[in-house]
């Protein structure tokens, strides 16, 4: 307890910690109705996708500023979105086809991008590369308060029309035909995918951000079977994360904080796949031991007959 009261003493630390608890908080929450709809590799897609917008504002600005960054990571995410439906509706490709299709493409622009960056004459680049896996340390106040909107954003967001993107999650058909715009809301739900995973950028990179995203919603899903408790853990999974990642890599030196936060989720992860109630190895153990159990009882005729006089004995 001391050390953590020591890490949070520091202002720099202040802000890395509320910056990955509210980015995990976040990416938890919206991420639940993407691995409902079956697009968890969406997020993936859409964080390699924003490596090219990131590298355009800034050959076109000059300036490493994480609000352009986020203009110009959300217009190329936005145009890889509509690339992917324009590829599923013109051709036979299915979606995780034209996701590979555009994940790469877009990948390998960015990369030629950021090497011309490099290579180019174009001043206060050091440290633009540190997008592809994250650089948490180097948030500082205006970053958080960026976090901070862009998490009650999604929050608000999820709260609001939470009927309507569970509906559409589990049956677009209903949706359509009690009169819901479908179009709109899976087109608003990919938006507010691709401004989760331009905030989580800069402090896991485009290659990490996807696991913020998917891994709470999974491991949620072991601890209940309501949608709504389910998005609640999704995002306590998140911020837990994001806290936990924060606290070992200021522990220990040279530790960077992205993928140590990814690591506590897979953590979390791997510790619902063990416990939880009804869907958890352990539990579901523990479940065929008692049917087991029990079959032996029954068709054991010693074992019946001693439960039926201790029946009538009663």
């Amino acid at each position: 307890m001391d050390q953590i009261w020591s890490m949070l003493s520091d202002p720099n630390m202040q802000w890395i910690f509320l910056g990955c608890t509210l980015l995990g908080l976040s990416s938890g929450v919206i991420g639940c109705f993407s691995y409902l709809r079956k697009q968890s590799l969406m997020g993936d897609t859409l964080a390699h996708a924003a490596l090219p917008g990131i590298c355009i504002a800034f050959m076109l600005t000059g300036v490493k500023s994480i609000g352009l960054f986020l203009i110009g990571a959300g217009a190329a995410g936005l145009i890889a979105t509509f690339g992917i439906g324009y590829i599923t509706r013109h051709s036979r490709l299915k979606q995780d086809a034209a996701m590979g299709i555009v994940l790469s493409g877009f990948f390998g622009l960015g990369i030629v991008l950021l090497t011309l960056i490099q290579h180019g004459d174009y001043g206060n680049q050091s440290g633009l590369d540190k997008f592809l896996f994250g650089q948490a340390a180097s948030m500082i106040g205006s970053d958080v308060l960026t976090m901070s909107i862009v998490c009650a954003l999604l929050i608000t967001a999820c709260t609001l029309l939470f009927k309507q993107f569970k509906i559409i999650s589990f049956d677009p058909g209903f949706a359509r035909g009690i009169g819901y715009p479908v179009a709109f809301l899976e087109q608003l739900l990919m938006l507010l995918i691709v401004v989760a995973v331009v905030a989580g950028i800069q402090a896991v990179g485009v290659v990490l951000v996807a696991a913020l995203l998917i891994t709470p919603a999974v491991s949620a899903r072991y601890w209940t079977d309501r949608l709504g408790l389910m998005v609640v853990l999704s995002g306590l999974f998140g911020a837990a994360s994001g806290a936990v990642g924060t606290w070992i890599s200021a522990s220990v030196s040279n530790l960077p904080t992205g993928p140590v936060t990814v690591l506590a989720a897979t953590l979390l992860f791997g510790v619902s796949v063990l416990f939880g109630p009804k869907r958890g190895l352990v539990a579901k153990r523990l479940m065929r031991r008692k049917v087991k159990q029990r079959f032996n009882r029954e068709s054991d005729p010693l074992a019946q007959s001693h439960v039926k006089k201790k029946e009538a004995a009663l």
